[in-house]
């Protein structure tokens, strides 16, 4: 079953001076539970596709569609209640809110789409566990190493069981231990939940592990393997 659908996707900055075609052309289908990896050296448009599908950004021209919505049809209101209720992102950086503990910021989420408070406390229980992190549940972000302030991330994504989760460069500042941890979690998490992983590295780690690895290069695909 797809989950994503671009068709003919381009994005272009400086068009009236000196254009540069970021994504470029992009056809691409992604499928419900897949754990794959767009792959290609900087600059070759990882992040900016990424933030297409992810609806950070509007394409220049092309189509994007999550299940039947077409998003870059969606007025910027629209986009921001689509994203809340069908995407999870985990970022380089982590992005928790500091003032809240790693519980509140996996539930934060839930409260803003309306959660029951029984529901959002079983739903975090449930994450903190599945990410080794329910002894740590009170600590706020700067009591956290960098690890498990991205596998608060990883549970914040997925606390309300979105459509896929877009994962750009989450392991870029993550030392070994932690990034064989996080990606073990990520890939037992895919399995459990049945989720879809989408990441953008030029992490080999990360490669390894992918099930399929779709290779950018001047913005448009120019591979795209299973990896067994």
């Amino acid at each position: 079953m797809k989950v994503i659908e671009i068709k003919n996707l381009e994005k272009v900055y400086n068009e009236t001076s000196v254009p540069v075609h970021a994504v470029n052309g992009v056809n691409l289908e992604i499928g419900k539970g897949e754990f794959s990896a767009i792959v290609g050296p900087s600059g070759c448009g990882k992040t900016t596709l990424l933030n297409l599908i992810g609806g950070l950004d509007y394409p220049t021209s092309g189509e994007i569609f999550i299940g039947e919505t077409k998003i870059n049809d969606l007025k910027e209101k629209e986009l921001i209640d689509f994203r809340l209720n069908n995407i999870g992102f985990v970022f380089q950086d982590y992005n928790l809110i500091p003032v809240l503990t790693a519980k509140e910021n996996i539930e934060f989420i839930l409260e803003l789409q309306g959660w029951a408070k029984s529901d959002i406390e079983k739903r975090s229980t449930e994450l903190l566990k599945a990410v080794g992190l329910f002894d740590r549940k009170n600590n706020k972000p700067s009591e956290l190493s960098g690890g498990q302030q991205q596998r608060v991330a990883v549970a914040r994504a997925l606390a309300s069981k979105p459509k896929f989760v877009l994962a750009d460069e989450p392991t870029a500042n993550l030392d070994s231990k932690s990034t064989e941890n996080l990606l073990e979690i990520m890939e037992e998490l895919n399995r459990i939940e049945e989720v879809t992983f989408i990441f953008a590295t030029h992490d080999s780690r990360v490669m390894k592990r992918a099930h399929r690895i779709i290779t950018l290069e001047d913005g448009k695909i120019i591979d795209d393997n299973i990896n067994n």
